[in-house]
């Protein structure tokens, strides 16, 4: 199904390339992915985008995570396993920077014990398990294509594709959480901007004809801490209606940066006025 991606004069389609490639963004005159859609708006801006774009940084709290997807999926990032208690001391500060500097994922020993354990409870849990199984899906797939409406060219980096019984796409993403129960999430997926991530992964299994309107999209939390509960997840279609008009808002200013230039920060037109949180000003009613 995938191809092997060339560095430049790259069409539509679904590509294998190394992790690196895919967020150095391996588009002719660049393109836009999910995360970077989130940062073009609220609470963000466009502003945050560009900088982060021109000063890409490694970010040490994604590590267990990427950790774990090395393990499930068995692709991604080498993990480097350092011999040190904790990051105190200047000799593991170095090391773990010259693992950053290899590309590696550095983990301490408990680290990476963590991370079996995490990795080994998705394998038994009864829906993710089979969903992840060696050999059953394609794991971490590049998929590039052009949106219609503004020309802007898309790219998304998907964990998992499988095709169940009867033909359906299903795409499947794991994630790390602090806690994984149905109460908790719904803030998890807002707060990350999950929805959009969902709505735009299956943007483009469309635009590709990967799948017809059957495929789906689900999302595999697994907890940090014992016992590394399992939660397997779809969004509602309200959810992934407001993260694919989201998404539209962002493929607009993106476009518009790009033909300007200009890459605006927080609206400065006026003085702002703020209130106190809402849960504030009730606690202190009775004052006034």
């Amino acid at each position: 199904m995938s191809e092997p991606a060339t560095p430049t004069d790259l069409a539509p389609g679904i590509y294998d390339m190394p992790e690196d490639q895919y967020h150095a963004d391996p588009v002719p005159g660049g393109s836009l992915s999910s995360s970077g859609a989130k940062l073009l708006l609220p609470p963000s801006a466009p502003a945050v985008f560009r900088y982060r774009q021109q000063h890409p940084e490694r970010r040490n709290e994604f590590d267990l995570g990427h950790a774990a997807h090395k393990k499930v999926l068995g692709v991604g990032s080498e993990i480097a396993v350092l011999d040190f208690p904790n990051y105190k001391t200047k000799d593991a500060q170095n090391a773990r920077d010259a693992a950053y500097a290899a590309g590696r994922v550095p983990l301490l020993p408990h680290e990476d014990a963590q991370t079996d354990e995490m990795a080994a409870a998705v394998m038994r849990h009864r829906i993710a398990g089979p969903l992840f199984a060696a050999g059953r899906g394609e794991p971490e797939r590049t998929l590039i294509w052009q949106d219609k409406a503004t020309g802007v060219w898309r790219r998304a980096r998907l964990d998992w594709m499988v095709t169940l019984n009867g033909g359906r796409l299903l795409v499947g993403d794991l994630k790390s959480c602090a806690r994984a129960a149905l109460e908790f999430l719904p803030k998890v997926v807002h707060d990350f901007s999950y929805y959009q991530q969902a709505a735009w992964y299956l943007d483009g299994v469309r635009a590709l004809k990967l799948g017809d309107e059957s495929a789906d999209f689900v999302f595999v939390f697994v907890e940090k801490t014992p016992p590394y509960l399992v939660q397997v997840v779809r969004l509602d279609d309200q959810a992934l209606a407001i993260g694919a008009a989201r998404n539209r808002q962002a493929l607009e200013i993106f476009r518009d940066c790009n033909e300007s230039g200009m890459w605006p920060g927080y609206d400065d037109s006026d003085i702002a006025v703020i209130s106190l949180p809402a849960w504030a000003a009730r606690k202190y009613e009775e004052l006034y």
